[in-house]
């Protein structure tokens, strides 16, 4: 039997055991789950955030180079999160500082809250109840809250003191909400203000070591440098509309972003635009441990444009001064018998399709158009509107030169058939006019002399089929491509005239033989007639963009290279040197000295027109192309409810000679 004190010291034995083991249980617990948190704060928690750099919008020049449509430095007031005080008692200090000192140097800020600036607090009657729904929901009242309810919630929101008076609670509250709006955050910096003059950058930089997460950025803001330089084709930019949002988005997008609205600046978006960097700053545990450009930004390209800004002006001037000068003749009226001085010329390179001058009549100074657009838009003669490229017309004798090509290269006439003009054309039971009595007459002089009886048989032998197809052939009723958009218009058919309400007899193929039929073509689309004969067939697509560069044009990066749209198939031989013929001849008819084209030491190719229009008694219009036997160019022109525009031919070749060489 074993003495009690060895039972003693065993029982002490376990005892010891047990307890260690408590104590290590007891530690276990204590490195797991005590000291759990502990461990967790000496992890590293990393955040990353990314911010957008705006890329800056490219240049539009012209031919020389010269700068049409670029950008200006600007300076700008920014908020980033990174530093801004997260204490709502400094940030409001901050806000409300900035606020008085841009007031004090006349400079606007940022307010979209829809709440009036003074108390007692109402609701704009400008906002609309869709804004509204949406600041309420942002603050998070209810659609029956008023306009103090929801100043109360945002002084509550932001711990906006009621130390400050009510103007100064509504100025807090104003930029406070328009952050929100803006989804001002770490990855979104906040644009206070805009346009700064340099008075107000100079306080707020004196003042920027106690304005925490402010600074002065440096911005470009679009600027129109040449105003009177083809203002509808150099266009507009603004914002994203909502019918667009969807379209915007899908390309990559932001909806705050600035876009092309019309003309070159929305046709060439996608090479203006540029591409915007991204600037990423990585926080470990809500420290900045590294801030860089990870995906620098990318400038707009610059479009170089066809168009001399010297060769534009003078057509233009041009274009005026006829209107001026011949005035008394104009029988053009709006609705309420005011004359109307109204026209355009278009000219084309002939040898490529490019646009060298595109006026327009009225028109006005893309500088000024924001400010004076609501009497732009009131204006008689409507200056905002493109004749050149969306007016359509009747082209009158004009159109006689595509008849004559029709009915010479199908066979149907040789450049010697004669048809017998008394004056009178009898079909079937009506009688149509001529222009004169020209007896025995074939096809050049036909043109020389616009006789309405040769072209009503050769009309009525090509068959309206005919016509239309050589037509198409021609580009009429069809898009001419141009970049920035023009009016389609159409030819006289069986089926245009019942569309349009119209009744189709038997002497409407005669009409539309002639151009005073329902035809409808642009100036433009009569440029690209007369280019197509100077071609002998080939039609070209005229273009506005001559190449796109770099932001600093230090490297071509695509330069337009001429297309041709259609190609009349050649049937006859000879058929444009009857057409050609008849063209050269007709710049000997009728002109004084002064406007004169027998004497500039080459021949010149024109076919003019006065067609009758039911508004106005009729228009004058002219295609042409010089010189006829090497063309350097092809134009046309239009003068609403006037005569003799072939007058202004002249002082178009001598201006092309000014600027770009002689002609021979």
């Amino acid at each position: 039997m074993r003495p009690v004190s060895e039972y003693i010291k065993m029982t002490l034995a376990v005892l010891m055991v047990l307890a260690s083991s408590g104590m290590c249980v007891l530690r276990l617990m204590k490195v797991q789950v005590v000291n759990t948190e502990t461990y967790n704060h000496t992890e590293n928690v990393q955040n990353v955030y990314t911010q957008k750099i705006p890329a800056t919008r490219g240049e539009i020049v012209d031919a020389k180079q010269v700068p049409l449509v670029g950008n200006h430095v600007a300076y700008a007031v920014v908020i980033d999160k990174k530093n801004f005080p997260s204490d709502n008692s400094q940030s409001n200090a901050i806000l409300l500082q900035l606020a008085e000192i841009l007031d004090e140097y006349g400079v606007e800020w940022a307010d979209t809250l829809p709440v009036s600036k003074m108390s007692p607090y109402g609701f704009l009657k400008s906002a609309g109840e869709e804004k509204l729904s949406k600041m309420k929901q942002k603050i998070g009242v209810n659609d029956y809250a008023t306009a103090s309810n929801c100043m109360d919630v945002l002084c509550d929101i932001y711990g906006i003191s009621n130390d400050y008076k009510p103007r100064q609670k509504r100025i807090i509250a104003g930029i406070r909400y328009t952050m929100l709006d803006d989804d001002f955050s770490m990855s979104n910096q906040f644009r206070l203000a805009q346009g700064l003059n340099l008075e107000s950058v100079t306080k707020i930089s004196e003042l920027s070591f106690q304005l925490q997460g402010v600074s002065i950025q440096q911005i470009a803001e679009r600027e129109i440098f040449v105003g009177d330089v083809i203002p509808h084709e150099l266009g507009t930019t603004g914002p994203i509309y909502a019918e667009n949002a969807d379209e915007y988005l899908a390309k990559g997008y932001d909806l705050d972003a600035t876009v092309g609205i019309s003309g070159i600046e929305k046709a060439m978006e996608g090479e203006l635009q540029g591409n915007d960097g991204i600037r990423t700053m990585t926080f470990e545990n809500g420290v900045a441990v590294s801030d860089e450009i990870t995906d620098p930004v990318q400038a707009g390209h610059t479009v170089q444009l066809t168009i001399d800004s010297d060769f534009q002006r003078g057509l233009q001037e041009i274009l005026d001064n006829f209107l001026d000068d011949f005035h008394y003749i104009n029988t053009s009226y709006d609705d309420e018998g005011y004359i109307l001085d109204c026209g355009a010329i278009v000219v084309l390179d002939a040898q490529t399709g490019a646009v060298l001058g595109e006026v327009t009549a009225p028109t006005y100074d893309l500088t000024l158009y924001s400010e004076n657009y609501s009497e732009l838009v009131e204006e008689r003669g409507n200056p905002l509107f493109n004749r050149a490229t969306m007016g359509l017309y009747r082209p009158g004798s004009t159109f006689k030169t595509i008849t004559a090509t029709a009915g010479l290269n199908e066979g149907i006439v040789t450049g010697d058939t004669t048809f017998y003009c008394g004056g009178i054309y009898h079909y079937v039971d009506t009688d149509f006019h001529c222009t004169g009595i020209h007896n025995s007459i074939a096809v050049a002089r036909a043109l020389r002399v616009s006789c309405n009886s040769y072209f009503y048989e050769l009309a009525r032998r090509l068959t309206i089929d005919k016509l239309v197809e050589y037509a198409d052939y021609y580009g009429i009723g069809q898009s001419t491509g141009l970049e920035t958009r023009d009016a389609v218009g159409y030819m006289a058919t069986p089926e245009k005239y019942r569309e349009i309400g119209l009744e189709w007899t038997v002497g409407s193929v005669l009409q539309a033989g002639i151009g005073n039929g329902d035809t409808m073509v642009t100036p433009l689309q009569l440029a690209c007639v007369a280019n197509t004969i100077a071609n002998e067939g080939i039609r070209y697509q005229p273009y506005l963009v001559d190449s796109v560069w770099d932001y600093g044009m230090n490297e071509c990066i695509r330069k337009t290279e001429p297309t041709i749209t259609a190609v009349i198939p050649e049937k006859e031989e000879g058929v444009y040197d009857y057409v050609e013929n008849g063209m050269i001849q007709a710049s000997g008819n009728g002109f004084p000295a002064k406007y004169s084209l027998t004497n500039l030491g080459y021949d010149v190719a024109i076919k003019t027109g006065t067609p009758q229009v039911s508004n106005r008694v009729q228009d004058s219009v002219f295609i042409g192309y010089a010189p006829a036997d090497d063309p350097k160019i092809a134009f046309a022109g239009i003068v609403e409810g006037g005569e003799y525009s072939k007058y202004m031919i002249r002082s178009i070749l001598k201006l092309y000679e000014e600027i770009y060489g002689d002609m021979t």
